[in-house]
């Protein structure tokens, strides 16, 4: 699983790359496992995305800032 993550206020927001799943935590770790719940979730509502997800191999990752 692949996640993004940044602050907003007090909050960690988190954002699986593949499928979209979003969830937020006070701390990072409580974020990354709301993530894991709700990711988990999202897939048994969605068998055919989690095979899609198995078949997902991540190359690499940039940061691009937008001017």
């Amino acid at each position: 699983m692949q996640a993004v993550f940044w602050k907003e206020e007090d909050m960690y927001v988190i954002k699986e790359v593949f499928t979209g799943v979003t969830t937020q935590g006070k701390t990072l770790e409580e974020a990354i496992e709301n993530l894991k719940e709700a990711v988990s979730l999202y897939l048994e509502e969605k068998p055919e995305i989690a095979e899609e997800l198995k078949l997902f191999k991540p190359i690499g990752a940039i940061n691009v800032e937008i001017t």
